[in-house]
């Protein structure tokens, strides 16, 4: 249910938000070639549910997919019936977050306060996604595992490939990148291998560093 292994084998999260469907396998299968093989598809993205199911089926066996801003129970069972592997919230919602430790549902949920931490582990979730990690100072995280050890965060929001290693070096388990995941003008070309050469340079800079 708690999602530590999983982040700590895959410590770059790759988010899918408002990626046209008909270049959804082109830009996952170039993440994967550049060593980030751990999606989230944002829920509130057009064809979310389409693309959870064309990544599932077409890269099902190379990575693993997600299903973000799951802000209600229903899109949550969207999600999951799309074939989402783990669940992200922006925040806590508590009937999703009873829904998925009912049905032992993989979830990264969304913090930023101290009481946010506190209902994740009522919860039994100990990996939570540090939202938006961008706008707090980098000792935040070492200041939050102080009086809630055992804990363990991702860092969202405010993450590009020239900090990576310094929230990674400030205790973070991973990070994931939304817009800064790709260059766009590579990608409005549809030039793939320059896509996977760039995730490929971040990636190997972030070995070793997790926290």
């Amino acid at each position: 249910m708690d999602m530590h292994d999983i982040v700590a084998h895959n410590p770059i999260l790759g988010i899918l938000r408002n990626v046209p469907l008909e270049k959804t396998v082109d830009y996952a299968e170039a993440a994967v070639a550049g060593g980030c093989s751990f999606f989230e598809v944002a829920l509130n993205s057009p064809d979310a549910l389409k693309q959870i199911s064309l990544l599932r089926s077409r890269l099902g066996d190379r990575c693993l997919v997600g299903g973000g801003t799951s802000v209600t129970v229903e899109l949550c069972k969207r999600a999951l019936d799309a074939g989402a592997q783990f669940l992200l919230t922006p925040g806590t919602p508590l009937d999703v977050f009873e829904y998925c430790a009912r049905n032992n549902v993989k979830l990264l949920p969304g913090v930023l306060t101290p009481s946010d931490i506190a209902t994740s582990l009522e919860f039994g979730y100990r990996t939570l996604k540090l939202f938006p990690a961008g706008s707090m100072p980098l000792s935040y995280v070492k200041d939050l595992k102080g009086p809630f050890d055992g804990t363990s965060y991702v860092a969202i929001g405010g993450v590009s490939p020239g900090n990576i290693r310094r929230f990674l070096e400030a205790g973070c388990l991973g990070v994931g990148l939304a817009s800064s995941l790709m260059p766009k003008e590579a990608v409005a070309a549809g030039d793939w291998e320059a896509c996977a050469a760039y995730v490929r340079s971040f990636v190997e800079q972030a070995a070793g560093y997790a926290g």
